[in-house]
């Protein structure tokens, strides 16, 4: 299962050195606007300590995790809707991801401009995303026009279609996002071909300078009128995390990253919450294979059901799909293995209905 989170954010926010310490592939990251001129990707490992310890067992020839793809594009300035800078001509490169990551900074720092010459985060994570309205709301237009002229005809599709059209638009020419819309499994088909921006789930990375103490409460607006903290108007989540100072650790040998990371005071890297963060937005969870061959984390979405986890490892699979053999992952450790397992009954038969629990570890029976 292919995941992929495009990053987005003004220039200078710090995008690059955040999609660096990702992949700890060095894009580009000097001090000037539009410094990204193609888009980067880079392939991130999903942190999750169960494969070492179910490989500990196994003992398989490689490991394999999974993974999320990280798109970095150049920086959007407001007005990119409108031909503006250079980030409006990559939009396209995130309308395939499946997330969107915006990076807003949050230090001040007098070496590094910043494009609007201040620092405000709210206003900068504003201009951003009214950015992402309106590119939604020119491809919708765009259309809604077509659309229009075959519903005249009085075909019941495109009249559907133009209705939900309809709605749409008038959502974004408010200057909201349609990430908190409602839509029908048949509405979100028949929009899915727009690669809508602002329909996409989204997480606010701050960027916080070196000295900064991280806050629970970035965005002080984001309340509502009872005062309750929200994680976002928009349905976003937020995290706070030093881009430059995770870079700095993503250098390091894997090893040594552990060793500073616990200097530092900290349970996990910011990398590490916000690829997490990044999987649990997307609503995911991760079942295993294991044996001699390899230990391999595989993603699904949550309530897939057993044959369609079977798909994921081959397309075959969900087609010929028998039954399933399932034990938890940590019952499997505790009793040392599969032999034991089996010998004690723990391992379980389950049927086309199961639905695939987080930590599963499955043996999918296939027919032709």
């Amino acid at each position: 299962m292919s995941l992929s989170i495009g990053i987005v954010g003004l220039p200078n926010v710090g995008k690059s050195t955040l999609f660096n310490a990702l992949t700890k592939k060095k894009a580009p990251s000097s001090n000037y606007p539009f410094c990204t001129i193609d888009p980067n990707v880079g392939v991130v490992k999903v942190p999750d300590n169960r494969l070492e310890k179910l490989a500990a067992i196994s003992k398989p020839k490689k490991i394999i995790p999974t993974i999320i793809e990280f798109v970095d594009i150049a920086g959007l300035v407001k007005g990119a809707h409108k031909g503006e800078g250079l980030g409006n001509k990559f939009l396209a490169h995130i309308r395939e991801c499946d997330a969107i990551c915006e990076v807003v900074r949050t230090f001040p720092d007098d070496n590094v401009t910043h494009v609007h010459g201040k620092i405000d985060a709210e206003s900068d994570k504003e201009t951003i995303n009214m950015e992402l309205i309106f590119a939604d709301l020119a491809t919708v237009e765009k259309r809604f026009a077509k659309t229009e002229k075959e519903a005249k005809s009085g075909d019941k599709d495109a009249i559907k279609l133009k209705n939900l059209l309809e709605k749409i638009k008038t959502e974004l020419e408010a200057g909201n996002t349609i990430r908190g819309m409602s839509f029908e499994k048949d509405e979100m088909k028949m929009i899915k071909s727009l690669n809508l921006l602002t329909i996409k789930p989204i997480i606010y990375v701050l960027n916080i300078g070196e000295n900064a103490i991280p806050r629970p409460d970035p965005f002080p607006a984001w309340r509502d009128k009872e005062g309750e903290k929200k994680e976002g108007n928009d349905g976003g989540k937020a995290l706070m995390l030093n881009a430059k100072l995770e870079e700095e650790i993503a250098e390091l040998a894997e090893n040594e990253q552990a060793e500073y990371i616990k200097e530092l005071g900290l349970e996990q890297s910011g990398l590490d919450k916000l690829i997490k963060a990044s999987y649990e937005l997307l609503g995911l969870l991760t079942f295993f294979t294991t044996g001699l061959d390899e230990t391999r984390a595989w993603t699904v979405k949550q309530g897939a059901k057993a044959p369609q986890a079977a798909g994921v490892i081959h397309t075959d699979f969900e087609k010929g799909f028998i039954r399933a053999e399932v034990i938890n992952w940590e019952e499997f450790i505790k009793t040392g293995g599969e032999q034991a397992a089996r010998e004690k009954g723990l391992i379980r038969t389950e049927g086309k209905d199961y639905i695939i629990q987080d930590g599963d570890i499955c043996n999918f029976l296939v027919g032709k």
